[in-house]
């Protein structure tokens, strides 16, 4: 599709429809469709609706109307699907967002957008997930070397810490330290990283790694 949306084969509920083009019809196959129960062989193919996939990470991983959907659902604590449809101005025209917000206001709807939606994840959600912790040997000390995942892309990030820093409590959230703490963000650098050229961000590094040992020995 032109905007990346991930359309499926279209469906209808395999029992307790007439034509499946009905309102009616077509309100059955949805309810079939997002069953926590839902099988194959609930469907019928092809039919009147048109499921649309997701993306994994939602709205900050594609912007579209699927994921904000999706999310929307998922924030309310509701079960993480959504009914997509477009509103129409009596000439037959799409409605934009000044027709929608006068439809809204005469039918007391609240109304929202990709981008506030954005906005609100990126405020309140962490965009990482911690997937493993081992201890590290290094020239200047053990460290614990943590790594953790993007929620939205596929590349890793690590942490090297030191001094109980990224300790876990017994019921595995991250214990919090009320002192300032010393933080590096290092670059990835392969030519430093693997082969220790005499790149100053590599130096850098060493420094930084040298103090945080100094500091919580």
């Amino acid at each position: 599709a032109r905007f990346g949306t991930a359309f499926t084969v279209s469906i209808d509920a395999a029992d307790g429809i007439k034509t499946g083009i009905s309102a009616a019809d077509r309100a059955r196959t949805i309810q079939v469709a997002i069953g926590d129960d839902a099988k194959a062989a609930d469907l019928a193919r092809p039919g009147h609706i048109f499921p649309l996939r997701a993306r994994e990470g939602g709205i900050l991983v594609r912007a579209g109307q699927t994921e904000g959907a999706v999310d929307l659902t998922r924030l309310a604590g509701l079960t993480p699907a959504g009914v997509i449809c477009e509103i129409m101005n009596e000439d037959g025209t799409m409605a934009r967002v000044p027709e929608l917000l006068k439809f809204c206001e005469k039918h007391n709807l609240k109304i929202a957008s990709i981008a506030k939606l954005i906005e609100y994840r990126l405020q309140r959600e962490s965009q990482i997930k911690r997937v493993e912790c081992v201890n590290l040997p290094t020239d200047y000390g053990e460290f614990k070397l943590i790594g953790y995942e993007s929620i939205t892309s596929d590349e890793p990030h690590l942490a090297l810490c030191k001094g109980g820093i990224g300790s876990l409590d017994e019921h595995g959230k991250p214990i919090e330290h009320d002192e300032p703490v010393l933080v590096r963000v290092h670059s990835e650098c392969m030519t430093g990283d693997l082969f220790h050229s005499q790149h100053a961000a590599l130096r850098h590094a060493s420094a930084a790694q040298y103090r945080l040992s100094s500091a919580y020995n």
